[in-house]
C-alpha cells in the first residue's frame, strides 16, 4: 500500500514539473490530439446511434449545449486565462505568493458563486431560451427534448469554471500536463454516457434511468466532474493556500476584474455567432443543426492542435518578456510563434479541403450519404477558417500579453457582426448550411487582418518585418505545390460508397496526407523556409545514421 502511494505521488510530481516552451508545446499538442481523437470517436459513436435514425434527437442534443456553453465562455473560458495569467505571474515574479493565492482564491470563489447562480437560472428559463432564441425551427418533440437536456447540462458552467481557475494557476507556472489532459477526460465521460447510460441505469435491480439520448447528457455531467478531479490532482505540490473569502481589496484581484469584462464580452460576442448559426440551421430541416456542428467540430481539431497549442505554450514566455521590458525579445518570440502557426496550418487546411470526405467519415459512417455530404460540403467552406482561426489565437495573445483585452474585443465585434450579417444574407439567398460555413471563414479572415495590422502599428513595424513577409510568400508557394499533390492524390484514391469503415478510409487518408505533407516539407526546404530545417535534419539523421 505504501509503495502504491509512493508511486502515485512520484507520478504526480513528475507530471507537475515546470516545462520549457518546446516541451509544453509538445505536451499540449499531444494532449490535444488525444482529446481530438477521443472527440472524433465520441462523435462517431453518437452519430452511429442517432444521426441516421433520430436526427431530431441529435439536433436537440446539439442545441442543448448552446446556452450553458455560452455562459461558460462569457464568464470564465479564455477570458480567465488571458486576464489571470499575466497578473498572477507578476505577483509570483515579485515574490508575493500570499497576494497570488489570495487573488486566486477570491477569483475562484467569485466565479463559483456567479456560475452556480447562472446554472440555476438556465434550468429555470431553459424553455423560452430554447424555444425562442436557440432553435425555434425544431419540431415540438425536439423542442421538449432540447429543453430537458439543457436543464441537465446547465451545471457545466459551474463545474468548468472551478476546473478552469485551478488549471490556469498550473498553466501560469509552466505546469501543463493536467491542464492539457483534462479535456480528454471530459470526452471519456461522454463516451461512457453514449455506450452505457443510453441503455439505462440499473442499480441492484432498480431501474434508475430508462436510457435513450438523455443518457448522453448524463455522461456530459460525468465528464465535467472527472475533469474537475483531474484539475484538483494538478494542484499537488503547487502550494496553493486556498481561502474561502473574497478579498475585494486585493490589488491583483481588482486588476483581473478590470481586465475580465472586455475579454468576457469578446468571448460572449464570439459565441453569439454560434447561437445565430444554430438558430438559422434549425430552420433548414432535421439534421442540419448537427451537420453544421459536426463540420465546425472537425474544423476546430486542427485549430486546437496548431493555434491553441502553440500560442498557449508561447503565452507565458511572451508575458514574461514584456514584464521584463524586453520588447525586442517579445517581437522575436511572437514572430517565431506566428511563423510556426502559419507554416503548419496552411498545408493542413489544404489537405482538409481535398480530403474532406475522408475526414467526415471518421465521425460518421459513409452509409448515411446525405448527412455526410452536407458535413463535407460545410467543412470545405470552413477550411479557410482553419488557417485564420489558428493565426487568431497567437494574434490575440499578442494583445493579451500587453494586458490589452479591449482591442481584440472591439475587433471581434466588427468580425462577428460581419459574420452574422453574411450568415443571414446567405440564408435568405438559400445557400443553406454551406452559406453559414462561408460566412465563418470570411469573418475569421477579416478578424486576423485587422488584429495584425493594429499589432504591427503598435510595434512600430518591428513584428511583421520584410523577411517575415518573404517567408510567408514562400510558404504560400509551397502550399500551392502541396495543394496540387493533394488534389491529384484525392483523385487517384477517391472515396468510394463501399468505404464505410475506418479500416478502409484511414489508410487512404493517411496516404493522401503523408504524400502531400512530404511534398510541402520538401518544397519548403528548397525554398529555404527555416521551419522545415529541423524536420529535414531529423530525417537525414535517421536515414544516414550509420553513414560516416
Amino acid at each position: 500500500m505504501y509503495m502504491k502511494k509512493f508511486r502515485f505521488k512520484s507520478v504526480v510530481q513528475l507530471a507537475n514539473m515546470k516545462l520549457s516552451v518546446k516541451n509544453a508545446a509538445i505536451v499540449l499538442a499531444t494532449s490535444t490530439l488525444i482529446s481530438a481523437l477521443l472527440g472524433l470517436f465520441r462523435d462517431r459513436l453518437l452519430n452511429s446511434y442517432y444521426l441516421g435514425t433520430y436526427p431530431t434527437g441529435i439536433d436537440a442534443y446539439t442545441a442543448a449545449f448552446t446556452i450553458p456553453d455560452f455562459m461558460f465562455f462569457i464568464l470564465t473560458s479564455g477570458a480567465l486565462s488571458v486576464s489571470f495569467i499575466p497578473v498572477f505571474n507578476q505577483r509570483l515574479a515579485s515574490g508575493n505568493k500570499k497576494s497570488a493565492w489570495e487573488m486566486s482564491s477570491s477569483l475562484l470563489n467569485l466565479l463559483a458563486i456567479l456560475t452556480l447562480i447562472t446554472s440555476i437560472l438556465i434550468m429555470i428559463f431553459a424553455d423560452p431560451l430554447i424555444r425562442y432564441i436557440v432553435s425555434p425551427g425544431l419540431d415540438e418533440s425536439g423542442m421538449i427534448l432540447a429543453v430537458n437536456m439543457t436543464r441537465v447540462i446547465a451545471i457545466n458552467p459551474f463545474l468548468f469554471s472551478i476546473a478552469t481557475v485551478l488549471t490556469s494557476m498550473q498553466q501560469a507556472v509552466g505546469r501543463f500536463v493536467f491542464y492539457a489532459f483534462a479535456p480528454a477526460i471530459y470526452n471519456i465521460g461522454i463516451i461512457i454516457g453514449i455506450t452505457w447510460f443510453t441503455n439505462g441505469i440499473n442499480l441492484f435491480g432498480v431501474q434508475l434511468f430508462e436510457g435513450g439520448i438523455m443518457g448522453v447528457a448524463l455522461g456530459v455531467i460525468l465528464g465535467a466532474i472527472m475533469q474537475l478531479v483531474v484539475a484538483l490532482i494538478g494542484l499537488f505540490g503547487l502550494g496553493f493556500d486556498y481561502d474561502f473569502k473574497i478579498r475585494w481589496k486585493n490589488q491583483g484581484f481588482r486588476t483581473i476584474l478590470k481586465l475580465l469584462p472586455a475579454r468576457s464580452l469578446d468571448q460572449g460576442i464570439d459565441y453569439v455567432n454560434s447561437i445565430v448559426s444554430t438558430n438559422l440551421s434549425s430552420r433548414m430541416g432535421a439534421g442540419a443543426v448537427r451537420s453544421f456542428d459536426q463540420a465546425t467540430t472537425l474544423q476546430l481539431v486542427p485549430v486546437n492542435l496548431i493555434g491553441v497549442a502553440i500560442s498557449t505554450a508561447f503565452f507565458p514566455k511572451l508575458t514574461e518578456e514584456l514584464g521584463q521590458g524586453d520588447r525586442r525579445e517579445f517581437y522575436s518570440t511572437f514572430r517565431k510563434a506566428l511563423r510556426a502557426i502559419i507554416w503548419i496550418s496552411l498545408p493542413v487546411a489544404v489537405i482538409a479541403f481535398f480530403a474532406r470526405g475522408y475526414v467526415v467519415s471518421f465521425i460518421s459512417n459513409v452509409g448515411n450519404n446525405d448527412s455526410n455530404g452536407t458535413i463535407a460540403s460545410v467543412l470545405g467552406m470552413l477550411c479557410i477558417a482553419i488557417f485564420a482561426k489558428s493565426v487568431f489565437h497567437i494574434a490575440s495573445r499578442g494583445f493579451y500579453a500587453y494586458q490589452d483585452t479591449k482591442t481584440p474585443f472591439l475587433v471581434s465585434i466588427f468580425a462577428i457582426g460581419l459574420t452574422i450579417l453574411l450568415a443571414i444574407w446567405f440564408f435568405f439567398l438559400g445557400w443553406g448550411v454551406d452559406g453559414l460555413g462561408l460566412a465563418q471563414s470570411l469573418g475569421a479572415i477579416s478578424e486576423i487582418i485587422v488584429l495584425l495590422v493594429i499589432l504591427q502599428r503598435r510595434s512600430e513595424r518591428q513584428i511583421l518585418t520584410k523577411s517575415f513577409w518573404k517567408s510567408v510568400i514562400r510558404m504560400l508557394i509551397a502550399t500551392a505545390i502541396s495543394a496540387c499533390v493533394a488534389f491529384s492524390m484525392a483523385k487517384f484514391f477517391p472515396l468510394m460508397a463501399t468505404d464505410n469503415s475506418l479500416v478502409s478510409t484511414i489508410p487512404k487518408f493517411v496516404l493522401i496526407s503523408a504524400v502531400s505533407l512530404v511534398a510541402y516539407v520538401t518544397a519548403s526546404f528548397f525554398l529555404n523556409i527555416e521551419e522545415a530545417e529541423p524536420i529535414i535534419n531529423y530525417v537525414k539523421k535517421i536515414l544516414f545514421r550509420n553513414v560516416k
